[in-house]
């Protein structure tokens, strides 16, 4: 069964305000077994909606509209609708009351245009709404099934959860397989050279199906199924798991949805270890990537910012004759890298330290180009190591890769030593 999502509001076309319903939306659809081929945006206009509706029904079985059913001129969705359907509009009775009672019960005066929240049209299923006042409504119309719900998402979500949703299990999904994913984290390898890994796995691809997409630092992989339950579905997704875990064993961190520095939180925690951090060019994004993780008290000692060589030396005791001078190696230095991540171990006496230093840009500094960054780790009782790192992107996209290349380095750290085990699920052994 196919699906389209029109979510309706000049404001979305303005940029105004991004379309998270259709996110939610499409993975709830998802999970039902119902997919999602089309995503259509169309602004506050009774023409384009009619138009937009026309060319849902030509290619999808289900059909969900979101927002334009409030009390303003501009709330077009159920008029469209009604008029591309046939089908006349009225007054329900319980919707009314709903909102005659919220205006009541603050004793304010219900302007006239309220009562447009309460139309539905002829022959639909009023989707009563718990936290706004526009009620929305869900029918069949020549094997076609529609769902109108309201645009705000605190209203749109329950309304689809609670009412929505059942009255598709019960109307739409007789027959329908629920579909099964699973969530496999990389890091460490960028989205091009992780399909190049998996192309052969991609091209053959026909059940479980496989679908790479990217973040900045890291690379998911959702592979999906449908099955009649959620038993048989795992056994396929099991074995496919493992053999892409096989083909990047160095760079697959996880096969649940969580971002690289949750699960080195969790490890350190569990384990009893402790870190800190010295940053420059990512002034506290490091750290504060850490410390927005739950728990990080317990394995976050603490850190220091030191963008200038002032701070570098008073603070984290980086030799003068390393900063500064003609035959200096420079702030942005493998030399330097070193330097900070063990005095900053040392310092916050913590089992590791990490460091970063590099050109963030826009322009370049010490002669050195934008995105050269090097990151250090040192670990109590072993060798620091740095790595250099050659980046590209805006001054956001260097800050932030360096980070996530940082926290790679530190994961691949803790994999080889041993040092903890991962929480149950959270990766393969």
């Amino acid at each position: 069964m196919k699906a389209e999502i029109i979510a309706v509001g000049t404001e979305l076309l303005l940029g105004q305000i991004v379309n998270s319903n259709a996110q939610f939306l499409s993975v709830e659809l998802a999970a039902m077994g119902i997919d999602v081929y089309f995503q259509t945006v169309v602004g506050d206009n009774s023409g384009r909606i009619q138009e937009a509706t026309e060319i849902a029904k030509s290619r999808a079985d289900v059909i969900l509209f979101t927002g334009g059913i409030g009390p303003t001129e501009d709330d077009l969705t159920k008029d469209a609708l009604a008029l591309t359907l046939g089908r006349s509009l009225y007054i329900d009775p319980l919707a009314m009351d709903h909102v005659q009672r919220f205006f009541d019960d603050r004793k304010i005066v219900m302007t006239e245009n309220n009562r447009k929240q309460a139309l539905i049209i002829e022959g639909t299923t009023p989707l009563s709404n718990e936290i706004g006042l526009a009620v929305g409504i869900a029918f069949a119309h020549e094997e076609k099934y529609y769902i109108v719900l309201p645009g705000p998402p605190r209203e749109m979500k329950p309304m689809f959860t609670d009412k929505a949703k059942p009255w598709l299990l019960q109307h739409a999904l007789t027959d329908e397989m629920p579909i099964y994913s699973k969530m496999l984290k990389f890091a460490g390898i960028g989205e091009s050279l992780l399909e190049d890994k998996l192309i052969d796995l991609i091209r053959s691809q026909t059940d479980p199906t496989i679908a790479p997409y990217a973040k900045e630092g890291e690379v998911t992989v959702r592979i999906s199924t449908k099955a009649t339950s959620e038993h048989s579905a795992m056994e396929k997704l099991d074995v496919l798991e493992k053999t892409i875990k096989d083909i990047l064993p160095e760079h697959m961190y996880a096969n649940i949805d969580v971002p690289l520095e949750q699960l080195i939180v969790d490890w350190m925690a569990d384990a009893g270890l402790t870190l800190s951090a010295a940053e420059s060019c990512t002034g506290g994004l490091l750290m504060e990537s850490i410390t927005n993780i739950p728990g990080s008290a317990t394995m976050f000692n603490g850190g220091i910012i030191c963008y200038s060589n002032d701070m570098k030396k008073k603070l984290l005791n980086v030799p003068a004759a390393l900063l500064e001078g003609p035959d200096a190696a420079g702030a942005v230095s493998r030399e330097v890298a070193e330097v900070l991540a063990e005095q900053v171990r040392m310092i916050g006496d913590s089992d590791f330290g990490l460091s970063v230093t590099g050109v963030a840009g826009p322009g370049y500094s010490e002669r050195k180009p934008v995105g050269l960054v090097y990151v250090g780790l040192a670990e109590r009782g072993q060798k620091t190591e740095v790595y250099e790192l050659n980046l590209k992107g805006t001054r956001e996209n260097i800050r932030l890769r360096s980070v996530k290349a940082l926290l790679y380095r530190l994961w691949r750290r803790l994999e080889e030593r041993k040092v903890a085990t991962p929480p149950d699920g959270s990766a393969l052994q």
